[in-house]
């Protein structure tokens, strides 16, 4: 049997576990990019953003390990200019937040999802638990760097040129962490074009699908000693 994992995290704790005799390989996760990817956006004008910082984060449910309460404790050291928007809330979670920060119900439509990633400055993952993060993905195909806590696979998506990497629940190292990011935007022309290169070379569907066919195809053509387990 061959394991495939979407991120080195995960496939290191393969390695450590009762799988470890296995062979174990990592395909990331794809995305659609005719879908994700820099597009115009009327969300700003729509939410009286037009002037704003926008810090985005997204999640599909904000239960508590996606670390929505870390996002409500950095809206107490935003500077005026800035702003949060969460996007899949639900109707309690959007009624406790404070003012600078604007909540969204989940965005069903991945159209209308993209055109809010397009409208963003920085996207922040606040995740506690993450084999690797679609969102982050999402993110950068749309040319927007990300901030994620050093946790699981999410660290994976991100490099010196696309993002950083904060430490874990530290909120004081978020807001530097964006302060510092607002500044790289403002002072080099092509941190976007960076994020949409990165995204392009790992993350395309149609590239991991083939990463998936030869795999497949290596096995059929080089079969290994089973000994007594069937190989697939």
């Amino acid at each position: 049997m061959t394991l495939v994992t979407p991120s080195h995290w995960l496939a290191g704790l393969v390695k450590k576990s009762f799988l470890s005799e296995y062979d174990v390989k990592v395909v990331n996760n794809g995305i659609d990019l005719e879908l994700f990817k820099p597009r115009k956006s009327h969300f700003r004008k729509r939410y009286g953003l037009n002037e704003k910082f926008i810090i985005l984060g997204v999640a599909n449910i904000w239960e508590k390990r996606k670390g929505l309460k870390y996002f409500i404790k950095l809206s107490q050291k935003l500077i005026n200019d800035q702003v949060i928007v969460i996007v899949g809330l639900d109707k309690k979670q959007q009624k406790r937040l404070p003012d600078n920060i604007v909540g969204i119900k989940k965005v069903e439509n991945a159209y209308k999802l993209s055109e809010i990633y397009a409208a963003a400055d920085v996207f922040m993952n606040t995740t506690l638990e993450e084999v690797l993060g679609l969102v982050n993905i999402e993110a950068l195909a749309c040319g927007i760097p990300v901030i994620t806590f050093e946790t699981g696979g999410s660290v994976e998506c991100v490099d010196q040129d696309t993002g950083a990497i904060a430490e874990k629940g530290n909120i004081d190292d978020l807001a530097y962490k964006i302060n510092e990011l607002r500044l790289r935007l403002n002072n080099d022309p092509y941190v976007r074009e960076k994020c949409l290169a990165r995204a392009k070379r790992l993350y395309d569907k149609n590239s991991k699908s083939n990463e998936y066919l030869a795999i497949y195809n290596d096995i059929i053509k080089n079969p290994q000693p089973t000994n007594g387990r069937d190989k697939c």
